[in-house]
């Protein structure tokens, strides 16, 4: 499969899209961001555009746009709680390396 996701990443997004109360799935995309090049976004998804791939996973809908995928292909979405901190992780086997401060990626 192109991406994955983890049962706690698929468990935490269904919880995100039962309180929203509608939404067809997550967006996983790319922006222009940070000193290494590029920055995750996560964004809802009403309607599909007509360059974005749907995937299913453990019943959650993740949508990639085209020009994303070619970064984002084999991708790992993960959720994560250490300590007081929680949140979501990418473990991108395209980036070749990321910032200090974990916000960007290069490719």
């Amino acid at each position: 499969m192109a991406i994955s996701m983890t049962p706690a990443a698929a468990e935490r997004v269904r919880s995100f899209l039962d309180n929203r109360g509608k939404g067809l799935g997550l967006r996983l995309g790319l922006r222009t961001s940070g000193c290494s090049g590029m920055a995750y976004v996560l964004e809802f998804v009403d309607e599909l555009n007509d360059d974005d791939e749907l995937y299913t996973i453990d019943g959650v809908n993740i949508i990639i746009d085209a020009k994303s995928f070619i970064y984002l292909q084999g991708i790992e979405l993960d959720f994560v709680k250490e300590g007081l901190n929680e949140g979501f992780q990418f473990n991108n086997p395209n980036a070749k390396g990321e910032c200090g401060c974990g916000e960007s990626f290069t490719v």
